[in-house]
């Protein structure tokens, strides 16, 4: 009859109290289950034993080292094992520390560690070996108990009630299982899960699972097939039939093992170029027939009786192929390598199997008339498209350039304004402008009137109001002027333009206040009773020039349709006319002007704010292939005096403004008078 599962382990494990050893164990049943379980069964009762003699050996003896084990066997490892880890819980116990082991030293380890931790020599139930000699119990009061031990009221001391696992929670403990193991409705007892069962095991097609304590195992439940048999493990071993005498080679013949069967090999050995066959008989290799080409290109294969020879074959290359060098096959020939360049000029050859082809170069295309390739004119059929300002045809490309006053970018084809100011092109100072530049001198000069850069010195002792200016005599000096006395009895006065006699109390008048603007500060000259007194002194030697270029976000719509494209701010200084004769040029705004006339669009110059007085008027005019806006000053102005001209260049195409440059012109004007 079939014996249960339990059945068998109990006598696995009866056997295992018996005769501590697993080796002869007799089977009690054929079922191949029972067999295995009443030898894992047995086997675990021995390592639970040898566990509880290396814990005891150590309790008593307080070391492991001494002990000489029989054999090698896993029980002395269980032995050892379970003696270190119980010493290591005593040392914790004796220095205080906690009895929950760290988590790496394993399962099995941690259950000893914390029971010799918390139960110590008084709580161990276990049987002293007979050679290990006894200790005399010591007492311990229990106040000297809870000084040594501040784990004493850990509810997992020693493992607590739990049969595996044990976590203390404070108020109370949480008990858990090994892997393997689940959990009983008590809380505390844990029992084996049957994976076979439960269908959590990973058995092949062909294996049949088998559970123990804690896991599982696969065991193979199909023949092994032929030439093969099943050995105690489970596993397929090769059977050796020529060793076993179980083959059926012939006399003549010798036997070779294989895996799973067994070859006949005959005694008599062929010569090279021959092969065996079944029964010993040595035919010819055809080596012409192999997949290999015993022969080089070029030559055919002919069969001899145990070897072959190769003959070598003339081939007949057709026209754009001709033999190799060796003469053995036909190779293309490269028509676009010779010097003859068969294409022509503007033409890339290109060569083809047996033949080649002509395309045209990039920036060429074909003349169906001519049949030849001529080049595009990048810059009459893409006008405006590929550069900024003007384009320049070359053969088979195009390159850019810019005009007067800028400079071609990093691209290659937009246009940035050129900073002629860096070249100092003027003799004293320059503002940069859009497109252009703008002389200007300093205080005393004015600009010449026949090249636009130069600086001629004023005369201000010849100027109309040069009479006022000094009391007696106005001696000019480039960029400024000095008053005299006469030699006697005179002395120039403090305000170095009235002369006053060595009596200081000759000359006694009052005159009146002076307030000058420059640069948006003030100058103030204050004469009383022949005293000169300068409150605040600013003197403008150059300007900055300001530019702003319109740069849109992507897709803002508002700021792409917007035809202001840059606006600019400068300052210059002019000085007072008194007699003003004619209109005095004083700004010079250059436009750029379309390359092709089909698209040149009409150039519009306006001053739009800060025309006081009518002062200022701008004119059209063509300069150097270029058209210029210039500011004029048409009517006097008396300083001192500040205006703010807006200028605006309008390109105007189909009436609509596509193109739109303000700049800002800050004048000021400037006098002393008394």
């Amino acid at each position: 009859a079939d014996l249960s599962v339990e059945e068998c382990c109990d006598k696995g494990v009866e056997w295992a109290n018996t005769n501590r050893i697993c080796a002869s164990l007799p089977l009690i049943s054929e079922s191949k289950e029972c067999s295995m379980t009443q030898v894992q069964c047995c086997r675990s009762q021995l390592e639970k034993q040898s566990c509880s003699d290396g814990v005891e050996f150590a309790t008593v003896r307080e070391e492991c080292d001494s002990h000489v084990a029989k054999n090698s066997t896993c029980e002395a490892e269980y032995f050892k094992t379970c003696c270190y880890c119980c010493l290591l819980g005593k040392a914790a116990q004796v220095q205080g520390q906690s009895c929950e082991p760290n988590p790496k030293i394993g399962y099995q380890c941690g259950i000893v560690f914390r029971t010799c931790c918390g139960k110590g020599e008084e709580g161990i139930d276990l049987s002293i070996s007979d050679y290990a000699p006894k200790k005399e119990p010591v007492e311990i009061s229990k106040e000297e108990l809870d000084q040594e031990d501040p784990y004493l009221h850990d509810g997992c001391r020693g493992g607590g009630p739990c049969s595996q696992q044990c976590r203390d929670t404070g108020s109370s403990y949480v008990c858990s299982c090994f892997v393997g193991y689940q959990l009983q409705p008590d809380g505390i007892t844990c029992e084996d899960i049957n994976e076979c069962i439960t269908g959590t095991h990973n058995c092949g097609i062909g294996q049949t699972c088998v559970n123990t304590l804690g896991s599982f195992r696969c065991q193979r439940d199909t023949s092994c097939g032929t030439g093969y048999e099943l050995t105690d493990d489970s596993r397929c071993k090769d059977i050796d039939e020529c060793e076993t005498g179980t083959h059926n080679c012939p006399p003549d013949f010798i036997c070779q093992n294989t895996p799973g069967s067994f070859r006949c090999r005959p005694k008599l050995q062929c010569m090279s170029g021959f092969i065996q066959d079944a029964l010993g008989n040595c035919i010819d290799i055809n080596e012409c027939l192999s997949t290999n080409m015993p022969c080089p290109a070029g030559q055919i294969c002919i069969n001899t009786d145990g070897s072959f020879t190769c003959q070598r074959i003339s081939p007949s290359c057709g026209r754009g192929y001709h033999l190799n060098e060796d003469g053995t096959r036909c190779v293309d020939v490269d028509e676009c390598s010779s010097s003859s360049q068969p294409c022509g000029e503007g033409h890339v050859c290109i060569n083809a199997p047996g033949n080649y082809r002509c395309e045209c170069k990039a920036g060429y295309t074909f003349d169906v008339i001519s049949r030849t390739c001529i080049d595009i004119n990048e810059c009459r059929r893409y006008p405006g498209r590929l550069c900024a300002h003007k384009c320049e045809n070359t053969p088979g490309s195009y390159y850019c350039t810019c005009t007067m006053g800028f400079k071609l970018s990093a691209d290659g084809r937009s246009c940035e304004d050129l900073n002629e100011c860096e070249s100092n092109p003027c003799s004293q100072e320059c503002a940069n402008v859009y497109g252009s530049y703008q002389c200007y001198c300093r205080r005393g000069f004015q600009l010449s009137d026949v090249d636009g850069i130069s600086c001629e010195d004023i005369d201000e002792c010849a100027l109309p109001t040069g009479g006022h200016i000094c009391s007696f005599r106005c001696i000019n000096i480039p960029g400024s002027f000095q008053c005299t006395c006469p030699s006697t009895g005179y002395k120039l006065a403090p305000n170095a333009r009235n002369c006053q006699g060595n009596n200081p109390c000759e000359c006694t008048y009052r005159k009146k206040y002076l307030t000058i603007l420059q640069n948006t500060k003030y100058l103030v000259f204050s004469l009383y009773m022949n005293l000169f007194l300068v409150s605040l002194s600013v003197r403008l030697e150059k300007t900055d020039t300001i530019r702003c270029v319109k740069s849109c976000r992507p897709n803002d719509v508002s700021c792409l349709l917007d035809p202001v494209h840059t606006i600019s701010h400068t300052v210059i200084s002019l000085p007072t006319f008194r007699e003003f004769t004619r209109p005095e040029e004083i700004i010079f705004l250059r436009a750029i002007t379309p390359t092709y006339p089909a698209n040149q669009a009409d150039i519009i110059f306006d001053i739009t704010e800060g025309n006081l007085r009518d002062s200022f008027d701008i004119i059209k005019r063509y300069m150097d292939g270029m058209t210029v806006g210039v500011v004029r000053q048409v009517r006097p102005i008396i300083g001192p005096f500040h205006a703010i001209l807006k200028l605006e260049m309008n390109y105007v195409m189909g009436g609509v403004v596509s193109h739109r440059n303000i700049v800002n012109v800050h004048i000021f004007v400037s006098e002393y008078w008394f």
